[in-house]
């Protein structure tokens, strides 16, 4: 049977509404932590005009096929491994990397691993586009994303929201320039960075 989110099947199209104006372009898109594939298949299916790559640790690839092969979609790709513990990033360039729901559940030096990789794989001009709850001026925004951040400590090594502030210093550091927040349903947030180039050189901001 294939796995199943509530939070992805909930969130999805809010998440696709913003996708769809930020990636009008883009032909190639990375998307690290596909967990379930549903995100994968949503967004593959009302993207036809990209490549979508889904990608997680090994144990979550079956069901990421189990998706994929049902959808039948042949804008699809393969999901691949890649997990942040041991990153082996693929050697392929994108035009967008896309993570949801990923970056409370990792520690900071995955978060940062996630960041610098994706950097490194975005093609100039590209973007970074991550979904979740975040901080901002070390406060929670609400309630449920403090109850969030504590069921997130309990349960994964390292997890906890990150400070938005935190987030956009990394990217910067990493070449990446931050853009406006996206507000987004239930306390979540659409962060988004673009990669400049400047001659042979990343432009930091």
């Amino acid at each position: 049977m294939k796995p199943f989110s509530e939070a992805a099947a909930r969130n999805g199209e809010a998440i696709l509404a913003e996708l769809q104006v930020l990636l009008g372009t883009a032909e190639t898109v990375l998307e690290i932590g596909s967990g379930t594939g549903q995100h994968a298949v949503l967004f593959a299916h009302h993207l036809p005009g990209l490549t979508w790559q889904p990608s997680d640790v090994a144990e979550n690839l079956p069901g990421i096929r189990a998706w994929a092969s049902e959808s039948e979609l042949p804008n699809l790709a393969d999901p691949i491994c890649l997990d942040l513990a041991a990153p082996e990033w693929p050697e392929a360039t994108f035009d967008a990397v896309f993570s949801a729901n990923v970056m409370q559940v990792i520690g900071s030096e995955r978060a940062e691993e996630l960041v610098a990789g994706a950097a490194r794989r975005i093609r100039s001009d590209g973007l970074l586009v991550l979904y979740g709850p975040f901080n901002e001026g070390g406060q929670f925004t609400s309630p449920g994303n403090r109850a969030l951040d504590q069921w997130a400590r309990r349960s994964f090594h390292g997890g906890g929201l990150k400070d938005l502030e935190w987030v956009t210093g990394v990217a910067t550091a990493a070449g990446l320039q931050p853009e406006p927040p996206r507000i987004m349903p239930a306390n979540n947030r659409l962060l988004v960075f673009r990669k400049r180039w400047r001659g042979n050189t990343a432009v930091s901001a």
